[in-house]
């Protein structure tokens, strides 16, 4: 494997990510959803598909100690639950079993090594599942409704009993977590998988307890918490991430007001969340009309709690967007000013810690020309 830790490529402009801005404020430990962190920054789950056999290896336990002490918490790529149809890859880690739970175990141990914090990310794909794909090629497609992100029939409707499964699998994996020895756990209730699609009206048209107000589409994710929340006790920090868009479909919602985005997230606050991880394309864009507060900042007005923010930080270019936004993406100034009006709590970084393991500690010390700036082809390595 190519070892890229200390080349530099590329011609990103990295001296324009400070702009004149102190941020001093995201550098300064602090604790937060019961989490004592370093700093606020915070890595954000990125698929790597680099786990043979579904087992994180001594290579993916490197990868993250990397990072573990620049940043102040580590959440890992997405963990498949110990639920038959949850997963399509064999590459992919899971959160079960005595050989991936061993691996993770190493995981946590690295990371702690080097002074870091780490929670794993737990998740089921739901209907984006691919018949057929590994681990368990016989697994059907499990889904709210049986229609698909496009609204096209697709995957079997879950029944009363494939539900209680699926909770059981998420707490059972967050039992495991805290016996390995992570400092949380987050759930992955964005981006159109299984807990998002019982959130958004398009793929969820049940007419159970499980469908139809916002407060039923919210159910399943609320009883995880729940759950979770009985079995690991009060202190145990529990996340959880959600987003408006899907994956492919960047302009869905599934609030169109403040009014229901606090119908959306009260469920998972009286449940017992710790911390809200708001995943957007530009963190820096106002949600609703008739107003400049971010998705990131109605989360944390409307709920109170710790709220993460996502979306193109640090980077030259947007997420799947056009590089003549990369000014707003890639100085900080903006960033800061958000933070100081307090939108947020803590700062997600995706491809920046992805090209480089040590932005924070380079921003930090003011090397900006030592940062390797994030290239798509970095994604091909495990670094």
């Amino acid at each position: 494997m190519t070892d890229l830790r200390n080349e530099t490529t590329g011609s990103t402009p990295a001296s324009t990510l400070l702009d004149g801005t102190d941020i001093a404020p995201l550098l300064a430990p602090a604790t937060v959803g019961g989490l004592e962190l370093s700093n606020r920054f915070v890595m954000a789950p990125m698929t790597r598909k680099f786990s043979p056999a579904n087992t994180p290896d001594d290579a993916v336990a490197e990868y993250y100690a990397r990072r573990a002490s620049s940043l102040g918490l580590i959440v890992t790529e997405g963990t498949y639950v110990d639920e038959f149809s949850a997963g399509a890859s064999g590459k992919v880690p899971v959160f079960y079993g005595e050989d991936a739970l061993a691996g993770w175990r190493r995981v946590v141990e690295a990371v702690h090594a080097e002074g870091g914090r780490i929670v794993p990310q737990l998740w089921h794909l739901g209907v984006t599942r691919i018949a057929g794909a590994g681990p368990n090629h016989d697994a059907p497609v499990i889904s709210p409704s049986g229609i698909g992100l496009g609204g096209e029939p697709a995957g079997e409707t879950a029944t009363d009993s494939t539900i209680e499964g699926i909770i059981d699998a998420f707490a059972r994996a967050a039992v495991d977590a805290k016996e390995i020895g992570f400092d949380g756990i987050e759930l992955h209730g964005a981006h159109g998988y299984l807990l998002d699609q019982f959130t958004w009206a398009r793929t969820n048209r049940r007419t159970d307890s499980y469908g139809g107000s916002i407060a039923n589409r919210m159910r399943l994710g609320a009883e995880i918490v729940t759950e979770i929340r009985r079995r690991v006790g009060a202190d145990f920090p529990i996340l959880y991430r959600f987003s408006q868009w899907k994956g492919g479909h960047y302009d869905a919602r599934i609030a169109e007001n403040p009014g229901e985005l606090e119908q959306t997230l009260t469920p998972l606050v009286e449940a017992g969340v710790s911390v809200l991880h708001v995943s957007t394309r530009r963190y820096w864009l106002p949600e609703f009309d008739d107003s400049d507060r971010t998705l990131a900042g109605w989360t944390k007005h409307l709920t109170g709690l710790p709220v993460i923010a996502l979306g193109s930080v640090g980077v030259a270019a947007p997420f799947l967007g056009d590089a003549a936004e990369g000014q707003a993406s890639l100085s900080l100034a903006p960033l800061l000013d958000l933070y100081e009006r307090g939108e947020f709590d803590l700062v997600g970084l995706g491809r920046a810690v992805l090209a480089d393991p040590y932005w924070v500690k380079k921003v930090a010390a003011g090397d900006l020309d030592g940062i390797r700036p994030y290239s798509k082809e970095l994604e091909s390595v495990l670094f």
